[in-house]
Formats: structure tokens, sequence, C-alpha cells
């Protein structure tokens, strides 16, 4: 039987969220239930709401979390109920040319479930990146199921089902972050500070946090950063390049997605270094770049998705580091909240008062 559950829909565009009532139907083929147990405020859930992404509303939001299993539909092999789980907006289908290729993060035909969630009046929502979690039980693709080790406190792995496993990403596997690199990192919110932090993992040698905000700067030393630059108060090309020897850093990954910021981060890399754009532009951003210089310099310039993970792959991993303390995923919750202070939490976001307000059901 369908479930009546609370969540927290975006009626219309720029409009305050609200709780509502959500119906839930039972799972069918290749689908599952999830009971929700945590799921992070993502600035792309204020996307959403801003009708940033698309006008398709009512939105169901939410999308950074880990839960529960609890039931599952016809031809499930994956997950079964009584699973703990992060959920993930990437289910490849693994029959696609990038799947066949053997390029599965590429994937260009993920899925969602098929059924939709609805309000009491039949009305269909569209839940967030095809996840909508600010719910206490959502419906989605088995595929967008990922089992880890449930020793694991939700509040803390629900995070890799968005921002922390982007930046990660953007340093291991984008990146290609080797041992002995130098690293700079432009933008230190919840996505920067988890690529210093993945920077750190992948053995670089000298990590340069970049941010307009002290205090950024301040939790990305904590999560590995070597050094810090307040661009606010310094011109960040010529310090990274002052830090590195007067050439640059081997990799570069702007999470900002501003015109201004991306050329900091060409112009700051080593000649033949890499710059990753993790963070996301908006659609009228323009960028002008001498044509003779992108020749010139070499390199690589690479657009990261999701950090180009695999959350088969990459979830457990991480969720394994964590727990024997190599990874402080900790250091991203600012704070624990209500379903009912979603709202409030979106204005700390936006004020830079968090990295992280995590929902706890």
């Amino acid at each position: 039987m369908a479930q009546e559950v609370r969540g927290v829909i975006a009626p219309g565009k720029n409009e305050p969220v609200r709780i509502e009532t959500i119906v839930v139907p039972d799972p069918g083929p290749g689908e599952a239930v999830v009971r929700v147990q945590a799921c992070g405020v993502c600035h792309t859930d204020l996307h959403y709401k801003q009708g940033g992404i698309s006008d398709d509303f009512p939105f169901l939001l939410g999308h950074e979390a880990a839960g529960v299993v609890e039931s599952v539909g016809d031809g499930v092999t994956d997950v079964a109920p009584g699973d703990f789980v992060i959920l993930n907006w990437r289910a490849v289908c693994g029959q696609c040319r990038a799947c066949l290729r053997g390029r599965p993060w590429y994937c260009f035909n993920t899925h969602n479930a098929k059924q939709k969630m609805t309000l009491t009046d039949g009305t269909e929502l569209s839940p967030a990146l095809g996840i909508g979690a600010f719910a206490e039980k959502t419906l989605v693709a088995a595929g967008q199921c990922t089992k880890v080790d449930p020793a694991a406190s939700p509040a803390v792995a629900g995070l890799l089902g968005c921002g922390v496993m982007a930046g990660i990403g953007a340093a291991i596997n984008t990146g290609n972050v080797g041992r002995g690199d130098s690293v700079a990192v432009i933008g230190c919110g919840g996505v920067g500070g988890a690529a210093v932090a993945g920077s750190r993992l992948a053995g670089a040698a000298r990590i340069i946090a970049v941010d307009i905000d002290d205090r950024k700067l301040a939790t990305a030393k904590a999560l590995g950063a070597t050094h810090t630059v307040n661009s606010r108060e310094t011109d960040a090309v010529e310090k990274i390049r002052e830090l590195t020897g007067g050439f640059g850093a081997d990799v570069v990954i702007e999470a900002v997605g501003r015109p201004e910021t991306y050329q900091q981060a060409f112009y700051a890399r080593d000649l033949a270094g890499t710059v990753v754009l993790v963070g996301v532009p908006t659609p009228e951003m323009k960028l002008e770049l001498p044509l003779l210089d992108v020749f010139g310099r070499g390199g690589a310039l690479k657009s990261s998705w999701y950090g180009d993970c695999l959350p088969s792959r990459d979830f457990p991993m991480l969720i394994d580091l964590y727990l024997q303390g190599r990874l402080d995923l900790e250091a991203f919750v600012t704070e624990t909240i209500q379903l009912d202070e979603v709202e409030k939490a979106f204005e700390r976001m936006h004020e830079g008062d968090v990295l992280r307000s995590v929902v706890v059901f």
C-alpha cells in the first residue's frame, strides 16, 4: 500500500518551502522505498527552489541522503530490506556507450524511479535530482541505493551523496592528484573543502586553499590545506605561483563556478598542469581566454560532474576511510536540524555560516 509521510516541498519559484503530506507508492520493478535517516541541505536544493534548474514545480527537495531500505520491487537484487544505503543521483544503466566502454561514471542513460510521489490531492512531485529525500521515506530507482557499512553515522554518510563526493572526486578521479603534487583549491565551501581533503588523501605535498572568507580557510586548514590565501586581500594567482616556486600548481580545482575564478585557476596552474572545474556555473555565464594561452600552456582543462564518481566503487571505499579515521567527514557537518528548519538552513547557507546543515530524522 502507498504510505503517507512528511516531506519538504518547494511550491513555486522563490517561495518559502513548506512541509506537506507526501504519498509514497509501493516500489515497482527496479524500485526501492528508503526510510531516510539524514539528508544534507545542498546548494542544489536552493537552486531548485529558486527555479534555477527547471520550472517543474512543485519539487520534493533533498538528495544528499542516507537511510535504510524498507522495501524493494520485482527484479531488485543488489539491495534488500534492512540494508543501510547512501542515495546517489547517478544510477548507471550498464548498457549505454559509456558503460560499455568501461566508463560508467560518464553514463548517458542514468535512471530514476518510474512512479511519481504525489501530494494527497494527486499533484505529482518532481524529486530533486530524482531523489526527494527531505521526507521520512522516498521512492527511488534501486540503482540509486549504494550499500555501505552501517557503522557509519547517517548524518555524515549522506554527504557522499553529493557535495563531499563531488569535491573528493574532483581531486582524486578527475584531477588525478598524485603523491607529491601541488594543488590549489579556489573556493572552500563544502565542495572545495572536500577537494582539499581529497588532495590530502591522494598524497599531495602542497595544498593551497583560496577563499574570501577566513572561516572557510580555517576549515580548509583543518581538512589538510598546507597554505591559505584570502583572495579578497591578496592576488590569488600571484600567491599560488609564489608558493609553488614561481611555476603554478600541478592541479587547480575551481569550486566556485564563475568566469573570474576560472581565469584565476587557468593562470595559477603550472605549464602542462590541470584545471578542474567542479563549481557549477549559471547558464548566462561566458568565458573568454586568449586561444594562444590555451594552446601555449598545454595541460588539461577538465570538468568534474559529481566528481566523476562511480557510487558502487567510491562510496564504500570512502566510508571505510572515514571509519578508519583517515577521512574526517564529521568536519563537514556544521549543524543537525529538524525538517521544519530547512528554510532557515537555506538562509544560513546564503550567509556562508555553514558547510552543511543536515536534517536528521
